[in-house]
């Protein structure tokens, strides 16, 4: 419950957020059409943002017939979890990975790499699998879509108000100081309110994974293994390649500790083992 109430905290101030630039603009206007610019911006992801998402990472569609093992293991993991069949996809990596994507639990995709489906056992695999459905259970796509669609306007916006300059209230042109320390501030804002929101709904992915799948320490294995195989070779992969999307990954490489975990998509590794072997105690 209180990730909910974190999220929905962190939602409303990257609205609040993307008002303030919209008002650095325009005034009243501005923020006006700031707000219908973000509201058009997330109605296309809403609908669109799974097809391109694997489309990006050339995912192959899988069934019963060509992956009978993995297909089975989401279709156990679904019934036991109440939510309709996803369909599912294996993508050509070596990186071990996995996400789900689609905007809403009826129109719903969970994917895996190779890398992961070698590198994990079954059991591993099925904490992973529950942790992706859990997402899919409590909305997480859409939140974390939202978000990030979000902190991309906001940037678009800000850079807008540096080069173009911006309108007070009374429509007199707005300090062009403030402008440049909106346009450089706000965009480092709503990252780290992104990341944070990330952060609270994977928690809340871990927790429900652990109860769909019945069994808490598969997954906390399952995540220090990972975590050991990204700190002992890091190859070019989706999280590197794509970094707009490693908030959608069951483990991010690349986040670290210190000033660089603020801008972490994923809450620290060894917290989310210690949640789950708490759990299973």
């Amino acid at each position: 419950m209180f990730n909910w109430v974190k999220t929905a905290m962190l939602m409303a101030a990257i609205m609040a957020l993307f008002g303030i630039v919209g008002g650095m603009i325009g005034g009243q206007q501005g923020m006006l059409m700031a707000l219908l610019f973000g509201g058009a911006m997330n109605v296309f992801s809403y609908w669109f943002s799974d097809k391109m998402v694997l489309k990006m990472y050339n995912a192959r569609e899988v069934d019963e017939t060509s992956a009978p093992q993995f297909y089975g293991m989401v279709r156990e993991l679904a019934e036991r979890a109440g939510l309709p069949m996803p369909r599912v996809y294996i993508i050509d990596e070596p990186q071990p990975n996995a996400f789900a994507t689609g905007r809403n639990p009826q129109h719903a995709a969970v994917a895996a790499t190779t890398g992961i489906l070698q590198l994990l056992s079954a059991r591993e695999l099925r904490g992973v699998m529950a942790h992706e459905l859990a997402h899919v259970a409590h909305r997480d796509i859409l939140i974390s879509t939202i978000s990030a669609t979000m902190a991309g306007a906001i940037s678009a916006l800000a850079n807008f108000a540096m080069f173009f300059g911006g309108r007070s209230e009374d429509g007199r042109p707005a300090n062009p100081f403030a402008a440049i320390a909106v346009a450089l501030l706000a965009p480092l804002a709503a990252s780290l309110i992104q990341m944070a929101i990330s952060r609270a709904r994977e928690y809340e992915a871990d927790r429900g994974g652990a109860e769909i799948s019945g069994d808490p320490n598969a997954l906390a294995d399952a995540l220090g293994k990972i975590q050991m195989y990204a700190e002992g070779r890091i190859p070019m992969g989706p999280a590197e390649a794509h970094p707009e999307t490693a908030q959608m990954m069951i483990l991010n490489p690349l986040s670290g500790g210190g000033l660089r975990s603020l801008f972490s998509t994923h809450p620290p590794t060894e917290e989310r083992i210690a949640r789950l072997r708490a759990m299973a105690r």
